[in-house]
């Protein structure tokens, strides 16, 4: 449900660029957890992505907002901050760790500030943990981001972090090719739905 001071509807989002302008990409890195390994998976996605000129990647961190520990009645400063980045965007990488077999209360409580501004938007997943490589979580959040009329993607990356450690190099061409493939599909989704937001409103 969206905050009273937050823009409800996706008829706030600012006109989309021109096709050939890059894709608007925000990057969320999901955990706030001290001792987390949220920022060190971030830096390592964000090394494998930055070299695509097709993209504009801006990284929202939660750790760097100071979010209400109370659902106000009214949009602080931060959230109004955080969900003006949601609707600028056009497309979003989820990094998530697995936390008993789902994703943190600290990325529900961001992904809840916004509504309409994720709309029509495609979403990848970036998830790490231990055997399951953070796909529980992944599993959830997609049922929470289909509920927000987003479009997840199939293809994501997935990091055994226990016993494939991200200073591992040799696994690095697997998980690279995932991170590729994620990429590709992000952008083609995104353009996709870039041109389909310029040519007709959607129905929600």
């Amino acid at each position: 449900m969206a905050v009273a001071g937050v823009a409800p509807s996706a008829s706030a989002t600012p006109p989309s660029g021109e096709s050939d302008d890059p894709l608007r990409v925000a990057v969320i890195i999901g955990s706030t957890r001290e001792g987390r390994m949220g920022d060190a998976v971030g830096q390592w996605f964000m090394e494998r992505a930055r070299g695509r000129g097709e993209m504009d990647l801006v990284v929202l961190d939660l750790a760097d907002f100071d979010f209400p520990a109370r659902h106000p009645g009214r949009a602080t400063d931060q959230m109004t901050e955080f969900t003006g980045a949601i609707d600028r965007a056009e497309a979003f990488v989820v990094v998530t760790p697995e936390y008993n077999r789902s994703f943190p209360a600290s990325l529900k409580q961001a992904i809840d500030f916004a509504y309409g501004e994720w709309q029509t938007k495609p979403v990848a997943f970036v998830s790490y943990g231990h055997d399951s490589a953070g796909l529980y979580a992944v599993e959830h959040l997609r049922s929470v981001f289909t509920e927000l009329h987003t479009v997840p993607l199939r293809n994501g990356v997935a990091l055994d972090v226990l016993h494939q450690p991200l200073e591992d190099r040799a696994g690095d061409c697997r998980r690279d090719r995932a991170a590729g493939v994620m990429l590709d599909q992000l952008l083609w989704w995104g353009l996709a739905l870039r041109e389909a937001r310029a040519a007709r409103p959607y129905v929600s």
